[in-house]
């Protein structure tokens, strides 16, 4: 897994997409502009697509059954697709970056947002083995960009490789927001994020440098600190997955898994792996389903495992609810 970003000869369709391509070819009736914030086809006056654009927002929520409408949008402009969840603490550090950034283009670029925990064709589609993952579509075609959280710099460098590309893919058009006489959040003078405490921002730091072992030592001092800084516990949590999944391809993983479906360490690998691409059921059901079959150390590893999973993807999920009520069933 790397956090360097594409060079231009470097884009290319890396991921297939071509179901979703091809089902978006097929002729259709125009989408009409839906609600703020998700997808819909972008629409022009009368009804017809492809001039003075519109677009509800500049940031689309998109699941795997609207994603058709945002294949039609990037023949106008390039859309760069964020996959991320909730419990992902560098989604959260990266995501602001993307937003902050496509409203700077005003109108050349769309964000579009997809919930790696609640549509699986699009992280399959685009084989988001870890989060967050960053691509494009130009003209409805994929292109794989970078995985993890990049500084604003390096983001912004990407955008603009993308304008490149697309510009001489013959996309280079621009949308407007419905409503776009509305103030957009900055405009708003909405307050600035609180900074993060020194120990937090220090771990961002390190992971942005790809030094997880930093980052760890400094949420765990966090932690000493304070106990119950449960956003340290998390990232801690997340850190420590990708830490272990650092210097490992997903095929030896999942290879080995498939080879020894009774190996503790295998399984607890590629449960990291499901973890890490928002496949956290599978994850729970794979090491709950090996709990009762092995004893000592072997069941604590996984008891501990499982924990720090319910740290990172947070208490009140029900996914967690429900599998710390089936470990508590295995172990007592």
């Amino acid at each position: 897994m790397t956090n360097v970003p594409p060079t231009p000869s470097g884009l290319r369709g890396a991921v297939d997409l071509s179901s979703l391509v091809d089902r978006a070819q097929r002729p259709q009736q125009p989408s009409p502009t839906g609600p703020a914030g998700s997808a819909a086809a972008p629409t022009a006056p009368g009804g017809e697509t492809g001039a003075d654009l519109t677009v509800p927002s500049l940031v689309l929520d998109v699941t795997d059954q609207s994603f058709q409408d945002v294949l039609q949008l990037s023949t106008v402009v390039p859309v760069i697709v964020d996959i991320w969840a909730e419990w992902c603490g560098p989604c959260k550090q990266l995501s602001p970056i993307l937003e902050q950034l496509t409203a700077e283009y005003d109108g050349r670029v769309v964000l579009a947002k997809v919930d790696a925990d609640t549509n699986p064709q699009l992280v399959q589609a685009f084989q988001a083995q870890s989060i967050p993952t960053v691509a494009a579509l130009i003209g409805g075609r994929p292109l794989g960009l970078f995985v993890g959280a990049l500084p604003e710099a390096q983001v912004r460098d990407v955008f603009e490789q993308v304008l490149a590309a697309a510009e001489q893919n013959g996309v280079s058009g621009r949308v407007t927001v419905d409503g776009a006489a509305a103030p957009d959040a900055v405009e708003q003078g909405e307050p600035e994020p609180e900074p993060l405490p020194p120990h937090h921002q220090a771990a961002y730091d390190a992971i942005e440098q790809g030094d997880y072992a930093t980052a760890i030592q400094e949420y765990r001092t966090a932690i000493a600190q304070d106990p119950h800084d449960q956003m340290a516990v998390a990232g801690l949590a997340q850190v420590s997955l990708l830490d272990r999944l650092q210097g490992h391809t997903a095929d030896d993983i999942r290879a080995a898994a498939a080879a020894g479906p009774s190996d503790v360490s295998a399984q607890l690998a590629v449960a990291d792996l499901d973890v890490s691409g928002g496949h956290v059921e599978d994850a729970f059901g794979r090491l709950l389903d090996l709990v009762p079959t092995v004893f000592g150390d072997e069941r604590e590893a996984l008891r501990v495992r499982l924990v720090e999973y319910f740290e990172l993807i947070g208490s009140d999920d029900p996914r967690v609810v429900a599998a710390r009520r089936r470990l508590a069933s295995a172990l007592y």
